[in-house]
């Protein structure tokens, strides 16, 4: 009997989302700035490992949705209309740390300037690490809870610019769509070059 005849049965989706994860780069300090999810992509990376689309050549992500850190129902939708700076972060890396103060003091100094911060946190699998971590930096911005990565895995379509390493910092423009992503810790002067473009938009 050919073996390619036998019955194939499907993988438990937990398993899956393990493998999907496992694909991420976990505590990236240094990144080139490659595009990601395949294709024929019109990303753009500067010297600085960030990497740009085109106004009309953006997409918008899936749904981003869930549960924060202290419990309260978000949804990025809810921004448009505004440039929106995700972060992917866990308490546990240490570039991670490293940028957090960076995105603290931005995140204040763009209070009330058109731009929302939101976190995603993800692999602590003890919530309590997360919301220490998030008083230790003084980060005041709402992130969403996501310790087995769906979020992640789920909100961003193939061929867009995904976030492939941890940390890694999305930004949507003033119409919800995808226009820049690093895949390494951010100061604040390369924070900043990833918001001011956007914000500068008519």
């Amino acid at each position: 009997m050919s073996l390619s005849r036998a019955p194939r049965r499907a993988l438990p989706a937990v398993v899956v989302l393990a493998a999907a994860l496992a694909t991420l780069t976990a505590c990236s300090s240094d990144s080139k700035g490659k595009s990601g999810g395949g294709g024929d992509t019109n990303f753009v990376t500067n010297t600085g490992g960030i990497a740009t689309v085109a106004k009309g050549e953006r997409q918008a992500p899936n749904k981003l949705a869930g549960e924060t850190l202290d419990g309260k129902p978000l949804d990025v939708a809810d921004f448009k209309g505004k440039v929106v700076v995700l972060n992917v972060w866990g308490s546990w890396c240490s570039p991670c740390r490293a940028e957090a103060p960076n995105f603290a003091k931005v995140s204040k100094a763009y209070q009330g300037k058109g731009v929302e911060f939101v976190g995603v946190n993800t692999r602590d699998f003890k919530k309590q690490d997360a919301v220490n971590f998030e008083s230790d930096y003084d980060i005041t911005y709402p992130s969403f809870y996501d310790p087995a990565g769906k979020i992640i895995l789920s909100g961003f379509p193939k061929g867009s610019l995904i976030p492939q390493a941890i940390p890694s910092t999305i930004v949507l423009d003033k119409n919800g769509k995808i226009a820049a992503r690093s895949l390494m810790a951010l100061d604040e002067t390369k924070l900043k070059t990833m918001i001011d473009p956007l914000l500068a938009e008519k």
